[in-house]
């Protein structure tokens, strides 16, 4: 039978298992959404420890049917969200629990990983052959809006430095609020940009929400507020949708567009749940790829934009086959 590498992740709203074979060709992608109840604009970190806890048996028994041809000969699991001292969140000890049980009775290696270098990773997937070592990586989600610096890793499997950062509101955060005040499902990205395309490509936008940059920092809170008092006003919500999906996406150029020259860089990876938005990703493109400016973009695959244990199984496999070949010499 061939070997795999299981990944875990469980992350702030959702439960994720991958598995990958030796040659790196995703077999499994096992996900579960976390259940907000309509209203809510999300989870305490205790409500979504205990879901992850109920939903990984469930997902493992899923996973039942490949283990006639694959057997798993090593574990990755994402135990916090960054690569900083400090980072914790109570909702990866569900995935690190289980993994450190399943390596120990099996009787495999262990590897853990960052939820945000599972990201990065996903995001490479595909993208590998055009990549260099070096270069800008977009994590916007619900709870991170960080622009990166990203090289191989020495302690960790990226270096991975912040050039810039939200003060207040992560992008996420903003559409999932502002969704839900529209009346919304949580979460909101896929019904806000439904929304947004409604417009039609001929309307112009009557409202305009302005990015705030101030050079390493961006922040979203003044948007959350307009985009209120634009609803409240009665302005149409496909208006206002529109209007705050552009300026998440202007924020995001000039970020980029600045901290591309400084770092001298041409190449940016853009992974996170915003990231799988069309209309954010369709002006980048045309702002940031035009000739003037010379970027390339390298989007996630839409499906592994979101939180996925993808990006950890590839790792653990990389992981994996390197300390097999130097156990060989």
């Amino acid at each position: 039978m061939m070997k795999s590498v299981l990944g875990i992740d469980t992350s702030a709203y959702t439960t994720s298992l991958a598995m990958v074979d030796e040659k790196g060709e995703l077999v499994a992608d096992l996900r579960k959404v976390l259940k907000v109840e309509e209203g809510k604009r999300g989870l305490r970190q205790s409500e979504a420890l205990f879901s992850h806890v109920r939903n990984l048996p469930f997902l493992f028994a899923e996973l039942e049917k490949y283990f006639s041809k694959y057997t798993v000969g090593a574990v990755a699991v994402s135990t916090c969200p960054r690569n900083v001292t400090g980072s914790y969140m109570p909702v990866f000890l569900a995935g690190e629990s289980m993994g450190r049980s399943l390596s120990s009775v099996v009787g495999v290696p262990l590897y853990t990983f960052s939820h945000q270098e599972g990201h990065i990773m996903a995001g490479q997937y595909g993208n590998d052959s055009t990549l260099p070592e070096r270069y800008l990586a977009v994590h916007f989600s619900g709870g991170t809006s960080e622009v990166l610096l990203v090289q191989p890793g020495t302690v960790h499997y990226y270096d991975i430095a912040v050039l810039a950062a939200t003060t207040d509101l992560h992008a996420g955060q903003l559409v999932d609020r502002v969704g839900v005040s529209m009346g919304l499902p949580f979460p909101a990205g896929k019904y806000l940009e439904e929304l947004a395309l409604a417009m039609g490509k001929e309307q112009k936008p009557v409202v305009a929400i302005p990015a705030a940059v101030r050079g390493r920092r961006f922040s979203f809170s003044g948007a959350e507020t307009l985009a209120t008092r634009y609803l409240r006003q009665g302005v149409p919500r496909e208006e206002v949708a529109f209007a705050l999906l552009r300026c998440i996406a202007n924020t995001l150029e000039k970020v980029v567009r600045d901290q591309a020259g400084l770092q001298a860089v041409r190449d940016v990876v853009l992974v996170g749940g915003v990231m799988a938005n069309g209309l954010i990703k369709q002006r980048l493109r045309e702002r940031l790829e035009h000739p003037a400016v010379g970027l390339r973009l390298h989007f996630a695959l839409p499906r592994l934009s979101t939180d996925n244990a993808v990006g950890i199984a590839l790792m653990g496999r990389e992981k994996w086959l390197t300390n097999m070949q130097l156990e060989e010499v």
